[in-house]
C-alpha cells in the first residue's frame, strides 16, 4: 500500500490550485453556486479530463487525480461542479457507450456541459424506479437537493428495476432550482417516466466513487479552514498575548490537527484501493465516517477560534464553516456511518 502520488498527479493538484486562486470567485452567500468562469478555465487546461481514462481521451490519471483536484477544490471553497460531473463521465467511460461518450463525456471535459448525481440520501432508499420500454428504460421519482442539477445538462441516477438496482443516464426534465445552506445550486428533481439509457456499471461502483469524492472536498475544506484559524490564533491579541498561546487554544487546534490528518490518511486509504481494484467498503465507510465526525469538529473549533468574526455570513471563514457542514450533511453524519461500517465488520 503506497499512498504517494505520482508526479503527474502532484503537478495537476498545483495546476488546479494556481487556476482557483487566479479565478474563483465566490457568490454572496446563499446565491450563485456556480463559478463559469473558473469552470472555463479549469476545462481550458486539461483539468477536467486529466483523470478520465485514456480510452476516452483523458489523461488516465483515474480516480487519485480526481481526488487530488477535488482537494484543491475544497481548498478554495470553489463552486463548479467538478466532482459530479467526473464522477458521471467515468460512469459513462467505465460502461463503454460510445455514442454516450460522444453526446456527455466529450462536452463535459470542454466545460460545456454540466453533469449530475441524483443519488439518495445516506441510509434512504433508492428514490426513482425504471421500467423497460421496448428497447430502452423510462425513469421515475423524486430526488431533493441535488448538487448542481440546477445546472445540469444530463442526471446519471440509480433506480429499481425488476432485476436490481442499475444505472442511468437521463435528461434533467422536471429540475426544479433549490437553495441549500450555502448556495443555489442545487435542485428538486422530479422524473415522471422519462426515457433513460441503462450503463453497465453497478450502483455499488457510483457510491463509492462519489462518496470518495465527498471526502477528498471535505479535506480541503478542512485544511484551508485549521491553517486559516492557526494564522488567526497567532495574530489575534487578547490581553497582551497572541491567543495561540493560551492552552485551551493550542489544545483545540491540535485536536483539529488530529483529525484533520485522520481524514486525509482514511482517504487515501479507500482511494488507492478502488483505484487499484481492491474491495473497498470498509475503506470508504471509515472515510466517510472520518469526514462527517471531523467535518463537524474542525469547522466549530475554527468558528470557536475566530469567535463573533467565524459567524459573519460575509467573512471567508463562514464558507469553510457552511462548506463542511453541508459536505457533513451529505456524507451523511458520522453515526449512521459507525452503523455501516460495524454491519460491514460483523459480515466480515
Amino acid at each position: 500500500m503506497d499512498f504517494a502520488l505520482s508526479e503527474d498527479v502532484t503537478e495537476l493538484a498545483a495546476l488546479v490550485r494556481r487556476i482557483l486562486a487566479e479565478r474563483a470567485t465566490p457568490s454572496a452567500h446563499g446565491s450563485g453556486g456556480f463559478d463559469r468562469a473558473a469552470w472555463a478555465e479549469l476545462a481550458r487546461a486539461g483539468v477536467i479530463d486529466a483523470a478520465l481514462p485514456a480510452a476516452v481521451g483523458g489523461g488516465g490519471l483515474g480516480l487519485l487525480g480526481q481526488c487530488a483536484v477535488l482537494t484543491e477544490i475544497g481548498r478554495a471553497v470553489a463552486e463548479v461542479p467538478y466532482l459530479p460531473t467526473v464522477v458521471a463521465a467515468s460512469a459513462i467511460a467505465e460502461a463503454g457507450d460510445g455514442r454516450l461518450i460522444e453526446q456527455w463525456v466529450v462536452p463535459a471535459v470542454r466545460g460545456r456541459a454540466v453533469l449530475a448525481l441524483a443519488l439518495p440520501d445516506a441510509g434512504a432508499p433508492c428514490g426513482f424506479t425504471a421500467e423497460p420500454d421496448g428497447s430502452g428504460w423510462r425513469v421515475s421519482g423524486v430526488q431533493t437537493a441535488v448538487p448542481f442539477a440546477a445546472f445540469a445538462d444530463a442526471l446519471v441516477v440509480p433506480a429499481r428495476t425488476p432485476d436490481g438496482t442499475a444505472v442511468f443516464v437521463v435528461a434533467p426534465e422536471g429540475v426544479q432550482p433549490q437553495s441549500v445552506v450555502d448556495h443555489a445550486d442545487a435542485g428538486l428533481v422530479e422524473l415522471a417516466g422519462v426515457p433513460a439509457t441503462r450503463l453497465a456499471i453497478s450502483d455499488a461502483w457510483l457510491r463509492e466513487r462519489a462518496t470518495v469524492g465527498l471526502c477528498a472536498q471535505q479535506l480541503g475544506v478542512l485544511e484551508s479552514a485549521l491553517h486559516r484559524t492557526a494564522e488567526y490564533a497567532r495574530s489575534r491579541e487578547q490581553f497582551g498575548h497572541a491567543i495561540g498561546a493560551f492552552q485551551a487554544v493550542r489544545q483545540r487546534l491540535a485536536d483539529a490537527y488530529i483529525d484533520v490528518e485522520a481524514v486525509r490518511l482514511t482517504l487515501w486509504q479507500a482511494a488507492w484501493r478502488l483505484s487499484e481494484g481492491l474491495p473497498a467498503a470498509e475503506e470508504v465507510a471509515t472515510a466517510k465516517y472520518w469526514a462527517a465526525e471531523a467535518g463537524h469538529r474542525v469547522a466549530h473549533t475554527a468558528v470557536h477560534v475566530h469567535g463573533g468574526v467565524g459567524i459573519d455570513t460575509e467573512g471567508q471563514l463562514h464558507r469553510y464553516f457552511v462548506a463542511a457542514k453541508r459536505l457533513e450533511f451529505t456524507l451523511g453524519g458520522a453515526t449512521a456511518q459507525l452503523r455501516v461500517l460495524g454491519d460491514l465488520l460483523a459480515a466480515s
